[in-house]
């Protein structure tokens, strides 16, 4: 299978795992970091442990989202991060296509990954199932201003959100994270920020506690009434 999308990371390999999207109670887009597989970050769905969940992870081009740091101005990252949302929106109208609703469809990703499902969430904001940034936040450079993109109707409406970052970093500065939180809560998001001292760059053992639970929040939400 091939990504959906337009620009540089359109029509790349696409993974799966899981069961179809409509039989599934819940579909997780994976987004992996930079100089990373798209087979890498699907391992997630395993140790989730969860066969009622559909997951789907696309692959960068050349293994990497954009090519700076995403703290770099925005027109250096312009055409990487534009081609990558739109690969996530391409994914999210499949899911639906597949007959899962807006509000059973989480997007996590890691690093260059969360990163990337923070802008997503920004540009396409409404209520989906959920967001895990693993170790990542909004691209921009320090000062970077995202009160025009905020709604009085707060589109997210609820969404729950989860935030993981170790502190200190190499790659990926606490503030930024923080500040991250502060745009999705004024986006209507609940977001649970977890900062986590001595992590390092990677997906430790409390982050994937915190994926775990949002999954199974979603996963396991009752259906709508009527």
């Amino acid at each position: 299978m091939r990504t959906p999308g337009s620009g540089t990371h359109a029509d790349q390999p696409l993974v799966r795992a899981g069961p179809p999207p409509g039989a599934a109670r819940a579909g997780l887009i994976l987004l992996h970091g930079r100089g990373g597989h798209a087979a890498d970050i699907l391992a997630l769905h395993r140790l989730l442990e969860r066969d009622d969940v559909a997951a789907l992870a696309p692959q960068a081009a050349g293994f990497s989202w954009y090519p700076d740091g995403f703290l770099a101005p925005w027109t250096v990252n312009a055409a990487g991060r534009d081609s990558g949302v739109s690969v996530i929106d391409g994914l999210v109208a499949a899911l639906l296509a597949e007959g899962l609703p807006a509000d059973r469809i989480l997007i996590a990703g890691f690093s260059q990954g969360a990163c990337l499902a923070c802008d997503f969430l920004l540009r396409h904001p409404r209520r989906y199932g959920g967001l895990a940034a693993l170790t990542g936040g909004l691209g921009g450079p320090p000062g970077s201003d995202w009160a025009a993109w905020l709604r009085e109707d707060r589109p997210l409406s609820g969404m729950p959100a989860y935030l993981a970052s170790g502190d200190p970093d190499p790659h990926v500065p606490w503030p930024r994270v923080a500040e991250t939180a502060a745009v999705l809560e004024g986006l209507g998001a609940r977001v649970a920020l977890h900062r986590l001292p001595g992590q390092g760059h990677q997906i430790g053992p409390a982050s994937l506690d915190g994926l775990r639970a949002l999954v199974r929040q979603v996963a396991e939400a009752p259906p709508p009434a009527g």
